[in-house]
């Protein structure tokens, strides 16, 4: 296969229109289609397909009350599953193509199946940047119900090796983008009339919200799960996993960032957002060690870090 829209994976597996048509197909068909975003690999069906739907939580072993995402390719794709009030209108226009998900009201109309949003009144939108995800979504012309593609609760893949190792017999056709540029999932955004909350952190910053929407954030906490990664644990590894070591036990695999050198370093120039892109594949490695335990160096709770500190004490709580 050649031609100006082949790409080449990181595995050297070659990708473009042919099998981005193979993709489309499968995905038309009621079938599963593993994808990069900028953020995660994501397990990828037509959300208005019930029956592919299921298959998502089936091949995840999810729970049937977390909601999903669903892709779109724009925000007028967006508005027909949505309704997108002035302050809502403001983030998309901010930060789509990104790293954001907003969750708002259902359109009356909304054809996605009712287990996309877990019967909640809302649905979690966005319109993401991975020019690969994107090039499918164009050519399917669907809404892509996509949560990351690994069994649930467990480490988030950011290279299609990771997906293979997750879901290993179970992992359908995957579009390999090479390593995610972002490596950790969307920051969720409830919105409701001028006042919104952080249903997960993630690259887009409480900071960056609030220079949009002109105020902070309202930090009311709900009881319920209102999107994805807000059960108590999540993004875990087999392993347990101990967080705040400047200094590794004999019997733990140690993850380092800046000063704290470890096994391996997420960022030894003690940059967040290079720690977040590092984060779930270093997660992945201290699965895979000989050490039956992991620790992890102190990370900076500000700006992405918290984020990334959200990931590790989900990954950390008891299963």
């Amino acid at each position: 296969m050649s031609g100006s829209n082949d790409h080449i994976g990181a595995d050297g597996r070659r990708y473009g229109t042919a099998t981005i048509a193979e993709a489309v197909a499968r995905l038309r068909d009621g079938g599963l289609v593993a994808v990069p975003t900028e953020t995660v690999y994501g397990l990828a069906a037509d959300s208005a397909r019930a029956a592919a739907v299921a298959e998502i939580y089936r091949t995840k072993g999810r729970p049937d009350f977390n909601p999903l995402i669903v892709h779109v390719l724009d925000l007028e794709a967006a508005r027909s599953l949505g309704q997108f009030d002035s302050l809502a209108l403001r983030f998309a226009a901010a930060f789509w193509p990104g790293p954001l998900t907003l969750v708002v009201p259902k359109t009356d109309d909304c054809p996605v199946a009712p287990a996309v949003t877990a019967g909640l009144s809302t649905i979690a939108l966005r319109c993401p940047a991975d020019p690969v995800m994107r090039e499918l979504l164009a050519a399917s012309g669907l809404y892509l119900a996509a949560p990351s593609a690994n069994r649930s609760g467990g480490i988030s893949p950011t290279t299609a090796a990771h997906v293979v190792r997750s879901l290993q017999s179970a992992a359908p056709l995957i579009l390999d983008g090479g390593p995610c540029d972002q490596g950790i999932e969307s920051t969720i955004v409830a919105v409701d009339g001028d006042d919104y909350r952080i249903l997960r952190p993630g690259p887009v910053t409480a900071s960056q919200l609030e220079a949009v929407a002109g105020k902070a954030a309202d930090t009311a906490i709900s009881s319920k799960i209102e999107a994805p990664g807000q059960m108590a644990s999540h993004y875990a590894p087999s392993k347990p996993v101990r967080l705040g070591a400047d200094i590794a036990r004999p019997d733990e695999y140690h993850i380092g960032f800046g000063r704290v050198a470890g096994d391996m370093n997420l960022s030894q120039g003690a940059d967040l957002a290079e720690a977040a892109s590092r984060l779930f594949a270093a997660l992945h490695l201290a699965d895979d060690s000989e050490q039956p335990k992991i620790a992890v160096a102190p990370i900076p709770a500000t700006g992405i870090g918290i984020a990334l500190n959200d990931r590790l004490r989900r990954a950390a709580s008891p299963k």
